[in-house]
Parts: C-alpha cells; structure tokens; sequence
C-alpha cells in the first residue's frame, strides 16, 4: 500500500501546513497552478512529484509539465488534470480508476462508473467554497474497490 498526497493551487506558495500535511507520502500528485518551480522543489524534498500544468503556470518551466498525465503506481492509474473541463478522454474507457483535479479551490470527492474523482486545493479560497483543503492524502492498493 502506498500513500499518495494530492495537493493543487499552491499559486506559488507552499505554505508549512501543507507541507506538514504531505509528510509521510509515498509520492506527492500536483494538479497545477504551481506558478513557481520553487514549489516543485519544495515538495520534491517531502516525497518524489508528479505534477501538470494549470491555466496559471507559465514559462519554461512551465512548459515543460504536460496538461494531463496518468501516473500509474501501486498498480492503479490515477489521471491528473488542472480543469476537469479540460478532460478530452473518457476515464473509465482509458482503465483510469482514479482522476485528480484542482482549479475550481473548492474540495470535493465523487465517484462516476467505478472512477474517484478528487479535487482540492490549498490556495486562496475561491469562489463560493466554504472551507480549504490542506492537503489531501489517499492510500493505494490495487484491491481496493472503489
């Protein structure tokens, strides 16, 4: 079993809680609106980083991140995108058990024909979320049902 820690929306600032929060991963996920590569390296030295691109990241850096990615660890492919808007492929069709997004800075959790979506975010509160995620931390086992 490993423990993955999600984490979007940092806008450029990894503040300690979060940090706190993502001790003891396995592997951090990043779905964009990093704004700034210090925040990669940050995290990098918590746990190793996966992360795309958000809609507020720009520069070489930047350009280097892909806008969707699927990591595929502990036996399970999780999909990650910033703006599930954005998502041009079907998850289930794709064998994608778990989808990870941010953008929208409010925490939510769904299931949709046998897919998790996950979002969060730790940056500014945004729109009409009521309440911040720090951080979030799944663990991942292929047996387990979703």
């Amino acid at each position: 079993m490993m423990n993955i820690g999600l984490i979007s929306d940092t806008h450029n600032l990894l503040r300690p809680e979060a940090a706190s929060a993502l001790h003891g991963s396995d592997h951090i996920v990043h779905v964009g609106d990093i704004c700034a590569p210090h925040v990669l390296h940050d995290l990098g030295r918590i746990a190793p980083v996966s992360a795309v691109r958000g809609n507020n990241d720009f520069g070489p850096w930047a350009a280097a991140l892909p806008e969707t990615h699927v990591l595929k660890i502990g036996g399970i492919a999780i999909l990650m995108v910033h703006d599930l808007a954005t998502l041009s492929v079907n998850p289930v069709e794709a064998g994608v058990r778990v989808v990870v997004s941010g953008h929208s800075h409010c925490r939510a959790s769904s299931t949709a024909k046998g897919t998790l979506r996950q979002s969060g975010q730790r940056g500014p509160r945004r729109f009409r979320c009521r309440c911040r995620s720090v951080a979030c931390a799944c663990q991942v086992h292929p047996s387990t049902p979703i």
